[in-house]
């Protein structure tokens, strides 16, 4: 197997797979989604709140604040040596206090330890008019998406086969059809044949193909190569979220090798 990193920045990926299967492709994105840990949210103190919303709402609306996660200084809370207490290797703490005409945003919560500051710290919680105000005390603990989408560091992780885009130019009349058709306008006529211009943009719609009447067109992707792409909420960066989950994902391997072994 060959991976190449298309793009890589701190909250986006796009990678190009080659030499393996579909399944194995479509087991890092369930990975993501489902069993990547992250920070969030999870225990909600209010001692005051005079604003417009319920508690209910601005509890929910912590809760998807993305909490930046460093995953070898913390344990999950029912494995900590705490016993589920709420310790500092399990537990992280922020506070709240707010008065007077303003946003509240998630920068307002301040950590127990600076190096946990919230890095998003532009997402409005609550508007406070006049003298409202909010007093607050939160926990964040790690999850996992398969609990609660709180807990998903990583949006829309998708793929799709390498498009293979094959043009006879002996049929093509040059008739500019498929040019027109393309929905991402990679197709087009230079030095008088018809050339694509970036053929990883293509979504193997193959509207070029169907709308040539002279059959010069032929698209169709290949079963062995992809390209992979994912973004976070910043809780976790790219390089981190792909380490991780190779790292589960082996490990999962390892235990169904394990328990195929134990079968008669």
């Amino acid at each position: 197997m060959k991976i190449n990193v298309v793009e890589l920045k701190p909250k986006k990926a796009v990678l190009k797979i080659e030499g393996t299967k579909p399944y194995f492709v479509n087991s890092l994105r369930r990975i993501m989604l489902s069993e990547l840990p992250k920070l969030a949210v999870n225990d909600v103190v209010i001692y005051d709140n005079t604003s417009a919303l319920f508690d209910e709402i601005i509890a929910h609306r912590l809760g998807m604040v993305p909490i930046p996660t460093d995953l070898s200084l913390l344990t999950f809370r029912d494995e900590c040596v705490c016993k589920g207490k709420g310790c500092p290797n399990c537990t992280v703490r922020y506070t709240l206090s707010k008065e007077g005409e303003g946003v509240v945003y998630s920068g307002d919560l301040q950590p127990e330890e600076k190096s946990w500051a919230i890095k998003e710290d532009k997402i409005p919680i609550v508007e406070l008019y006049n003298d409202q105000r909010l007093i607050i005390e939160v926990e964040a603990v790690l999850g996992r998406g398969r609990d609660h989408a709180k807990w998903q560091p990583v949006q829309a992780p998708g793929y799709k086969y390498y498009p293979i885009v094959e043009i006879d130019q002996k049929k093509c009349d040059l008739c500019k059809k498929c040019v027109e058709a393309c929905p991402k306008n990679i197709l087009e006529i230079k030095n008088n044949k018809l050339v694509i211009t970036d053929i990883e943009q293509c979504t193997i719609c193959k509207s070029c193909m169907e709308i040539c009447e002279n059959n010069a067109i032929t698209v169709r992707g290949d079963e062995n190569k992809f390209i992979f792409h994912f973004e976070t909420d910043g809780s976790l960066s790219t390089k981190d979220t792909l380490r991780e989950t190779s790292k589960i994902l082996a490990e999962k391997y390892a235990e169904f090798g394990k328990l195929l072994k134990k079968l008669k």
